[in-house]
């Protein structure tokens, strides 16, 4: 007879859990260290994307200022951490005999970065944006796109605060966000930017292809730090401050250089600046034409009646009416 499976759920995480202001598993010097190169690398970067956007006209600065955005929210948050600041203690699901990742005096708290995360729930939709926009996809998808990532992102931050085996649960839910991404970046956004031209395929299969592949050594990290408790918080330091370089800075350098020969217009996204004549003349020619159109009534309408086209015998309309029947004589 088969044993009935009951609802665990609460067994599983009881009302008892502790989250104390302490933990034992946290990084040292050498992290700290760390965390702060990372914090000068993100400032630097900063300061060169916004420096490179001066040297294309207003309205091609879009992808700069998105690319600088990235890099200072990141800057902002690896200050944080390199400052210990913004972290939860939690207690680990796998108490391990490494002294650096077991604990001390029975306790087993380790402590998460969960500014991380807030990192990633802004400056991962600007990456996906500075992707999506370059191959020309439409807003929906862009939107749909975002969503996905925002849930893998969420998901990852509540998995890595749950103290029980149900942080894998959330895991899953990440991994499932991610590969629809991964499917929306490699295929459905590669070929658009095929049909857009040969500069925009080159620049989006470059940063994709790279984006992607670094993005899926996140959930390796993942599982080696806040999952499985394998790998100290300085390793852990070391493994995410080296994917972020990598999938920020260095993406974006990418990024730039090959959108130096792009025009955004040719991606859909037609911005105008106030200093540009070409668009200065645009608007007060269609300011001329609506003035001229402006409680004008066509001739060939007036009154309700159609005239025939000069030197031809086919007329343009119905025939013309007075209105009135012809009289009958009795």
């Amino acid at each position: 007879m088969m044993e009935k499976r009951t609802n665990d759920a609460l067994n599983a995480n009881p009302d008892v859990f502790l989250y104390p202001a302490t933990s034992q598993i946290n990084i040292t010097t050498h992290g700290s260290d760390w965390y702060w190169a990372v914090t000068a690398v993100m400032v630097v970067s900063t300061f060169a994307f916004i420096g490179m956007s001066f040297t294309v006209p207003r309205r091609n600065r879009i992808f700069h200022y998105i690319t600088a955005g990235i890099t200072l929210v990141a800057s902002i948050a690896y200050f944080t951490m390199a400052s210990n600041l913004g972290y939860a203690a939690i207690p680990v699901e796998f108490i391990r005999s490494n002294p650096k990742v077991a604990g001390m005096n029975g306790m087993n708290y380790r402590e998460i970065f969960y500014v991380r995360y807030i990192d990633w729930f802004v400056t991962t939709p600007l990456l996906l944006m500075d992707l999506l926009l370059t191959a020309g996809l439409p807003w929906p998808t862009v939107l749909y796109t975002i969503l996905m990532d925002w849930i893998m992102v969420v998901t990852g931050l509540v998995g890595a605060l749950v103290a029980s085996s149900y942080k894998w649960g959330y895991f899953t839910f990440a991994m499932f966000a991610l590969f629809f991404i991964a499917y929306n970046v490699c295929y459905v956004g590669l070929a658009h930017a095929k049909a857009i031209g040969p500069n925009v395929h080159r620049t989006f299969l470059m940063c994709g292809v790279w984006t992607i592949f670094l993005w899926f050594l996140y959930p390796i990290a993942w599982g080696l730090a806040e999952g499985g408790n394998v790998i100290s918080p300085d390793s852990e330091a070391v493994f995410y401050g080296v994917l972020d370089i990598m999938a920020k800075p260095v993406f974006g350098a990418m990024l730039l250089f090959g959108h130096r020969n792009i025009d955004p217009a040719v991606l859909g996204l037609h911005i105008r600046d106030y200093e540009d004549p070409t668009a200065t003349r645009r608007t007060e020619k269609s300011s001329a034409l609506g003035a001229s159109d402006n409680g004008v009534v066509d001739s060939h309408h007036h009154n309700g009646t159609n005239t025939a086209v000069a030197g031809d015998n086919v007329t343009t309309g119905a025939p013309t009416s007075t209105g009135t029947h012809p009289q009958t004589t009795v």
